[in-house]
Formats: structure tokens, sequence, C-alpha cells
């Protein structure tokens, strides 16, 4: 397993207090606070990505503890230097084992540029978000406490992966809320774990599949220009080609399935 990289500069001092707010409101029931996503991939772009952090607690936390923590880590209160915090926390149980369920305690979105959140039931939001972002922390999370992240985050099966990934696809292709670059690497990302089995930076995966698929190239080039810049201020990619691009990667992903044996929906 690759040494994930250390956090930013850019973040250090914010996730240095989150996470010691986030000891102090959960005392010894905290089991682990895990960096994801972008930062643990080691791909995090200040002012563009968001910080996704990762919480497993013991069963023995009071549930009172969950609607502190979420005051005590929203923005302004806790000012977020990144577009966005987006901290799920989940209950030891649930996170060591392999799932394809959303299965979290509590979900904060919080930050200046991402609308404010939260939920603590898990049937309010769709599963795939979840299911991806454990297997990217299974694979590369970045320990800020406690326990290593092996021990406390099962990786979900291959199988339950894909149907999340066919499920992000669908968001993606919808478009709705998601800046068109992001459709666009997310889509370069999710074939380039189809093929490997591993999770690659947006931007390494989109090299990737810019060298290999010479009918896209221009439309990921420009999605990595993109990307270079703030959030709101992304450039315009031309509708009818990320709807095409995301049609092949919905097909690779099919693809994947059927290599797999067909059943994405076991859990």
């Amino acid at each position: 397993m690759s040494r994930a990289p250390a956090p930013p500069r850019d973040v250090r001092a914010y996730l240095d207090e989150l996470t010691r707010r986030t000891r102090a409101v959960c005392g010894p029931h905290l089991v682990s606070v895990l960096a994801v996503g972008s930062l643990a991939l080691g791909d995090y772009r200040h002012g563009r990505s968001d910080v996704d952090v990762t919480a497993v607690v013991a069963p023995s936390l009071p549930r009172r503890a969950l609607p502190d923590l979420a005051g005590a880590l929203a923005h302004p209160a806790l000012p977020c230097p990144a577009a966005g915090l987006e901290l799920v926390v989940y209950p030891a149980g649930f996170a060591a084992r392999p799932s394809g369920e959303a299965g979290y305690l509590m979900d904060l979105n919080t930050g200046p540029s991402l609308p404010g959140r939260v939920s603590y039931d898990p049937q309010e939001s769709p599963e795939f978000w979840y299911v991806l972002d454990r297997s990217i922390a299974h694979q590369s999370g970045l320990p800020l406490f406690g326990r290593p992240v092996r021990e406390v985050i099962a990786a979900p099966g291959r199988p339950a992966v894909l149907a999340a990934l066919r499920a992000s696809v669908r968001e993606h292709a919808a478009g709705e809320g998601h800046v068109a670059d992001n459709r666009v690497l997310n889509g370069c990302r999710s074939v380039v774990y189809c093929r490997t089995g591993r999770w690659f930076a947006k931007r390494r995966a989109a090299e990737t599949i810019a060298a290999g698929e010479e009918a896209f190239r221009p439309l990921v080039e420009d999605a990595l220009r993109s990307f270079e810049r703030p959030r709101e201020a992304a450039l315009p990619l031309p509708p009818a080609r990320v709807r095409d691009f995301l049609g092949w990667v919905a097909e690779r992903v099919e693809e994947a399935a059927g290599t797999a044996g067909g059943s994405t929906g076991s859990r």
C-alpha cells in the first residue's frame, strides 16, 4: 500500500482544529478521524476541492453528541478554508464490514461554496456516494487520529462498487448541481477504476484517458484546463460532448459489471 501524502499546508491547521473539536465532543467514543477524497489521493486543489473527512465512533457515543459535533464544525463557527467540508460519521461496527449501503450516523456539508446540510438518516441520501468514499478511504485514507484506516474501514466488494459507479455515472449524466469539468474527470476516474481495480486522482485518471482515447482527448484536456480554475470560474464544456463521453463511461462500467459476474447490487 502506498503511503498517503501529508495534508497540504493550506488546510493543515484546519484539519488539526477539526480533529481537536471532534475529539472534544466525542471523547473516548471516538475511534478514528481520516482524511479521504482528494486529500487522501494527493490531488487536493485549493479553491476547487472540498475537504473530505470520515470519523468512526463507538456504538456508545450518545446520539445527542452528533448535533453538538455538527455545530462545532459548521462554517463559519469553524471557518473552512476550502470550497467546503464534507464530513461523514460512521458507527464502528458498520464501517468495519463491507457494505453497499450509506450507513452513516451523520453527514455534514458546510463551507463557503457548499450548500449547508446535515443529515442523521442514511435513508435520506443516495447510497453510492458513501460506498465510493469508503472504497477510496480503505485504499488511501489519511489518518488524522486514532486507529489505522484498514482497521476501521472495510473495502466494499467490487460488485457493490460497480453498482455505485453505475449510479454515479447516471447522476453525473443528469448534470444538475455538478460542474461540467468534474463530471468529465469523475467519468475518467470511474473508467480507470473499472480497468485497474484501484482509485487514482482525477487528474491522473484523466491524463490516462486522454492518452488512450483519441476521440475524447480534446474534451478531457479542456476539462483538465478548467479544473485548474476556481469552482466559480470553471470553463463551459460542450454539453453534447459531455453527454457522449458519459455515455461511453456508462458502457465501460456495464462491461466491468458483466466481467465481475453481473450482480452489481450485492452487498
